[in-house]
């Protein structure tokens, strides 16, 4: 998994015809579940799309969730929700950030763009920002 700004992903997108777009999957990563969310093709409205069992052991499984989830979709690019606190580190920052580095070890989704996307002033993480 590469890392790109958010921009960046959404001209990425742009630059290519409608047919091979490719659509968004975004990722709200708790302590125990990780949401999911996917675009429809014009990459203008996401809507749920189920929510994964989250534990340190089956990271391997869900990379290759994923993978289907790639194929099955169109998926080009995932964006993942991250509490941006600019006064301290928020554990549930740590949490997203360990889950997407944890991902991008397994080495199955090599070459698929990501970025975060601040979810502050949410009403799960208001308390932090």
């Amino acid at each position: 998994m590469k890392y790109v700004r958010p921009l960046s992903l959404f001209h990425d997108l742009m630059k290519t015809s409608a047919i091979n777009q490719g659509r968004l999957l975004g990722l709200d990563v708790g302590d125990k579940y990780v949401g999911l969310a996917v675009s429809d093709p014009l990459n203008k409205i996401a809507s749920p799309l189920s929510v994964l069992l989250r534990k340190k052991s089956n990271i391997e499984l869900m990379a290759t969730d994923f993978q289907s989830l790639i194929s099955e979709l169109s998926l080009g690019g995932f964006i993942v929700g991250y509490p941006f606190d600019r006064q301290r580190s928020a554990p549930d920052a740590v949490r997203v950030k360990l889950f997407v580095d944890d991902l991008c070890r397994t080495g199955k989704l090599e070459g698929l763009k990501f970025t975060y996307w601040d979810e502050c002033f949410t009403s799960k993480v208001l308390a932090y920002c």
